[in-house]
C-alpha cells in the first residue's frame, strides 16, 4: 500500500504527533494515522481529553510536538474551546493543526480560532509531507494542502495536495473501523459537504485492497465488517446507474476473506442507498450476502420542488418504490429527511411529513433532521427555512408512535451558530499561494 510514499531516509530532529482523539471523528483520524505509519518515524500518543492532550504535549522528549485536530462544523465553536484550555494547559508548546470538512471549507476561520495551521483537502499525501518536513526543518510552506498563517495572521494556502487513488493509502492498519470503498460523489447536493472536499466523481477501492483489510481484521480476530461510502450502490460505477456486478464481486470477495460466523453490513450505517438504485434485483443480491436487516434511504424532501432546488437528482417518485421494494425483500428502510431547507414552504414541509407517515406506514423509520448551512457547499450562506411549531410537533408525534428518531432539534441549534459565523466570514475570493 506504500507506493510512492515509501520510506526515505530520515534526519536527527525527533517530532512527537499528538492526536486530540475523539470517537466523533475516529475513522478520519484512523486512515491519517494509517498513512503516516512507518513512512516517517514520530511518536504517536492519543489525547482523548483535553488534558490529556496537554499531558501528552508536555511530557514529549521530541524536538517538535504536531498537535492534530479534526472536526465537523457544528463543532467548531466547542473544539476553539477546548484549543485555548489545551494551549494553557501544555504551556503553548506545539505546533496545532485542525484537518476535516470544516478546516477545508473555512482555513481562515481555522486561523482566526487559534491553530497554527489548516490541512485543506485530502489529509493522507499532506501529514507525510508535513511531519517529513518537521524532522527536516524545512519550511511548512513546501507542505501541500495547507493554509499557513502569516505575520499579519491571514491564511495563506500552500500548493494542493494530491488526490490519489484510495488504494495509495489504507483506512486503517492495526486498528477497528469501517473500510473507505468510496470517495467523493457525482452527486452534488448543495446541502452536503462530501463533493465539495473530494470531489465530483467516485474514485472506488479496489476489491483486492478491500480484502487485503478484511484479511487483516479477520487475522485480529474481528468479525464484522462494514464500509464508508457516500452511495452504497455506486461501487465501481462511474456514472448514475449501479454496477451490480461489481457489487457482487465486491461482498462475495470479503465473505470468502471472512470466517464462517463473519458478518458483511453494506447499506446500512456509516453509509447509505439512493433511492432509485434500490430495485429487487439489488435488493436480492444483499440479502445473499449481507447481515444487515435495515438500510438507510435518502429521501431528505417529500418536495419535488425542494428535491430539483437542493441538486438531489431525484424526486419522491423513486422513494416510495424503494421503501415498498425493501420491505418486501425483509429490509426495514431508514428514510432520511431534512427540514428546513432554503426556499422550503409550509406547503413543502407539509408533503414532506405526508410523505413521511407514508412511508412509515409501509414499515419505514423517519431519521429527522434540520438543514444546516455548512461550510464549503453552495448554501453555506443560504438562510435556514422557518419549522413552524406545528411541523415540530406532527414531527414529536411521529416520535413518541416510535415511527421518527433523529437530532433535528440539536441540529436546529447547530443551524443558528453555522448561519451567524457564515455572516461574520462572508465568502471571499481564493487567498494568494504561497511560493
Amino acid at each position: 500500500m506504500s507506493g510512492a510514499w515509501a520510506t526515505l531516509p530520515d534526519v536527527a530532529l525527533a517530532v512527537s504527533v499528538v492526536v486530540r482523539y475523539r470517537k466523533a471523528v475516529t475513522y478520519g483520524v484512523h486512515a491519517l494515522l494509517a498513512a503516516l505509519g512507518a513512512r516517517v518515524e514520530h511518536d504517536l500518543r492519543l489525547g482523548t481529553t483535553p488534558e490529556e492532550t496537554a499531558r501528552h504535549i508536555r511530557d514529549s522528549e521530541a524536538d517538535r510536538v504536531l498537535v492534530l485536530w479534526s472536526f465537523y462544523s457544528p463543532d467548531a465553536e466547542a473544539m476553539a474551546a477546548e484549543l485555548a484550555t489545551v494551549r494553557s494547559l501544555s504551556g503553548g508548546r506545539g505546533l496545532h493543526i485542525a484537518g476535516g470538512v470544516h478546516a477545508t471549507a473555512e482555513p481562515q476561520q481555522v486561523i482566526d480560532a487559534g491553530w497554527d495551521l489548516a490541512g485543506i483537502g485530502e489529509g493522507e499525501s499532506t501529514i507525510i509531507a508535513l511531519v517529513r518536513a518537521l524532522r527536516e526543518d524545512r519550511p511548512l510552506t513546501s507542505v501541500p494542502g495547507l493554509a499557513v498563517r502569516d505575520a499579519d495572521g491571514v491564511a495563506l494556502r500552500t500548493a494542493p495536495a494530491p488526490q490519489l487513488p484510495l488504494d495509495a493509502f489504507p483506512s486503517f492498519t492495526g486498528r477497528n473501523g469501517p473500510i473507505e470503498i468510496t470517495r467523493g460523489c457525482r452527486y452534488t447536493c448543495r446541502f452536503c459537504q462530501t463533493p465539495f472536499m473530494f470531489g465530483g466523481q467516485f474514485r472506488h477501492r479496489s476489491v483486492a485492497s478491500v480484502r487485503e483489510h478484511v484479511r487483516e481484521m479477520a487475522g485480529r480476530g474481528m468479525r464484522d465488517v462494514r464500509f464508508i461510502t457516500p452511495t452504497s450502490l455506486s461501487y465501481g460505477s462511474s456514472g448514475p446507474d449501479p454496477d451490480l456486478g461489481a457489487v457482487e464481486e465486491l461482498l462475495a470477495g470479503v465473505k470468502e476473506e471472512l470466517p464462517p460466523h463473519g458478518r458483511v453490513f453494506f447499506g446500512s450505517f456509516p453509509s447509505e442507498v439512493r433511492p432509485e438504485h434500490v430495485s429487487p434485483e439489488a435488493m436480492r443480491l444483499l440479502k445473499r450476502y449481507v447481515a444487515n436487516d435495515n438500510l438507510i434511504i435518502g429521501a431528505q424532501s417529500g418536495s419535488d420542488r425542494v428535491l430539483a432546488a437542493s441538486g438531489r437528482g431525484h424526486d419522491t417518485s423513486p422513494v416510495r418504490d424503494a421503501v415498498r421494494i425493501a420491505v418486501e425483500h425483509g429490509f426495514r428502510p431508514n428514510v432520511d429527511f431534512i427540514f428546513g431547507m432554503p426556499g422550503e414552504s409550509e406547503e413543502d414541509q407539509v408533503r414532506s411529513l405526508t410523505l413521511a407517515a407514508d412511508l412509515a406506514d409501509l414499515g419505514a423509520r423517519i431519521h429527522t433532521h434540520t438543514f444546516m448551512p455548512l461550510p464549503g457547499t453552495p448554501w453555506r450562506d443560504a438562510e435556514p427555512a422557518f419549522i413552524p411549531l406545528a411541523t415540530m410537533a406532527e414531527l414529536d408525534r411521529l416520535a413518541q408512535r416510535g415511527d421518527a428518531y433523529g437530532h433535528w432539534r440539536k441540529q436546529a441549534e447547530h443551524a443558528v451558530r453555522l448561519a451567524e459565523t457564515a455572516k461574520a466570514y462572508p465568502r471571499r475570493t481564493r487567498r494568494r499561494r504561497t511560493t
